[in-house]
């Protein structure tokens, strides 16, 4: 049978989603707790390998990631839950799981992916957010221009190439993605961006934050984020934002598969941020 599951994770103390030689990933560690719980002989025979939602990166955290397997063994949703639960580390949880039928899969059914970039800014960056969100010194008195942040997101929105924010090591097979929404939320010292479309490439949210953070520091003005899109030129933008503050939020599938949303009660982000 194939089953879903909805992890939670933090990112910092690995090299990414992606199994890597010689390297600690949340999916090396994920398919191990699975494979602990549904045993050695149904391993040895139909050994365990996910299909991920969204790959994340280096550093990046997860609060609705999604992923499946195809396993002989049957068990009820929880103890799915409890029994994967009881073999992963503290930085990773699974939140829920269910059968899905065979069609299902937790990277090509969904159709919608909403990443929160969670910026600290201010005189003195926070020891409480290390590695949960990012950081830009500003002197005091001093905040990002947010208006100028909002028209410069009004010419991303629709379906576009987005070379010019696209990391050269991306295997993406097109750079056209469609961009449905991005929200700039402020609540000093705390800036978030809500971003959401059919699908990202590599570094590409990362990518968007650091040309957005030079807009609202008046570095540019709005308009260079259109001449950006149109150069379909990385080399333009601004340099790729360090991965501390990017989590993937929610990825959105048809309603047929009833997946659950993310589980977000325990979250820390405020519920402006992430409300649909």
């Amino acid at each position: 049978m194939r089953i879903a599951l909805g992890l939670q994770y933090d990112g910092s103390p690995y090299a990414g989603w992606q199994l890597q030689p010689n390297q600690l990933t949340v999916q090396g560690e994920v398919e191990k707790a699975i494979s602990a719980f549904i045993g050695a002989q149904a391993c040895k025979a139909n050994p365990v390998h996910t299909i991920t939602a969204g790959r994340t990166d280096a550093g990046v955290h997860a609060l609705g990631q999604v992923i499946h397997f195809d396993t002989p063994v049957e068990r009820d949703d929880f103890s799915w839950v409890r029994g994967v639960n009881s073999y992963l580390p503290g930085s990773i949880v699974v939140n829920w799981a269910k059968v899905v039928p065979d069609e299902f899969s937790a990277r090509f059914s969904a159709f919608e992916r909403t990443y929160i970039y969670a910026l600290h800014a201010g005189q003195c960056r926070s020891p409480m957010m290390n590695e949960r969100a990012g950081y830009v010194m500003l002197p005091p008195n001093i905040w990002f221009d947010i208006d100028a942040m909002n028209a410069a997101a009004q010419y991303l929105i629709g379906e576009h190439d987005f070379s010019s924010f696209r990391s050269s090591e991306c295997q993406n097979k097109t750079p056209v993605k469609t961009m449905y929404a991005i929200d700039i939320i402020s609540d000093e010292p705390w800036l978030y961006f809500r971003i959401r479309g059919n699908a990202f490439l590599h570094h590409m949210v990362r990518n968007l934050v650091g040309s957005f953070l030079q807009i609202g520091r008046g570095r540019q003005k709005p308009e260079w984020m259109g001449g950006l899109l149109a150069s379909r030129n990385r080399q333009l933008a601004a340099p790729t934002f360090m991965p501390d503050g990017l989590y993937l939020s929610k990825i959105t599938y048809p309603e047929e598969f009833a997946i659950p949303s993310p589980w977000l009660e325990n979250s820390w982000f405020p519920a402006t941020v992430i409300a649909r």
